[in-house]
């Protein structure tokens, strides 16, 4: 899959967000979070290294991402500043369009005020939007042992699962990843975001589940070729290396 060029267009985002048919995620953060970054390096194919020079975002920023009839969605790049209170007389408006909300914490800092932000995020999404995927990413993990990555992933789920349980949220739909942009992680993670957002994944996963069954091979994926961003894959478990040799072979 794939055409036009990467990132699809990029505007301003008004004061007032318009209702859409179109999927839309949420991209929070505190500031110097890594969430642009993230963006800029799956969608704009910019180098890892690049990024460092990157400014922090000032203001809301509206990304359009139109590869192709099935990978299409907004995404609003929101500035680091803005606190769940600022939203308070828009929140509506801002979480009840939202598919996903994308929420970017740096292991790398420290991460008290970076939590407080992103359970009273979630607490104030999820009272207007129940539907609303809540996708922790675990950022700039490079550099840590693997044993300190599950750690951290684990103190984290534990702190937030907590905090929501005390606010009887325990029905929010939460998900976890580690991620960095020096590795395969990040595009594995996002896949699994943006999977969420297709409404024939089951059908695409039933067609790789018969293509793999009738042509005996071992794992099946459906990839945006611009992305790296795999919008599909068979009904089996997926493996690190599976994914990162289909990944390097585009």
């Amino acid at each position: 899959l794939g055409r036009g060029s990467p990132g699809g267009s990029e505007v301003e985002a008004s004061s007032r967000f318009s209702a859409t048919k179109c999927p839309r995620i949420l991209l929070m953060g505190l500031r110097r979070s890594g969430k642009t970054s993230i963006f800029k390096v799956v969608f704009h194919k910019m180098s890892p290294h690049e990024t460092l020079f990157l400014e922090s975002t000032v203001k809301t920023v509206q990304h359009d991402v139109d590869h192709s009839s099935i990978l299409q969605f907004k995404v609003w790049d929101f500035a680091g500043s803005v606190t769940p209170e600022e939203l308070s007389t828009d929140d509506r408006s801002v979480f009840i369009p939202a598919s996903a909300l994308l929420f970017v914490l740096d292991a790398q800092d420290e991460l008290g005020p970076a939590l407080s932000r992103l359970v009273a995020t979630i607490e104030r999404a999820y009272m207007v939007n129940r539907r609303i995927f809540f996708e922790i990413f675990i950022h700039k993990v490079d550099g840590l042992s693997e044993e300190r990555k599950l750690d951290l992933q684990r103190d984290i789920s534990h702190h937030v699962t907590k905090q929501l349980s005390l606010r009887r949220l325990e029905e929010a739909n939460v998900a976890f990843y580690l991620s960095s942009i020096y590795d395969h992680s990040i595009y594995e993670n996002v896949s699994k975001v943006v999977q969420k957002l297709v409404p024939s994944l089951a059908t695409l996963e039933n067609m790789l589940d018969i293509l793999i069954s009738n042509c005996r091979i071992q794992k099946a994926f459906l990839f945006d070729v611009l992305t790296k961003v795999y919008i599909a894959t068979d009904s089996q478990p997926v493996d690190v290396q599976s994914f990162e040799l289909a990944s390097d072979m585009l």
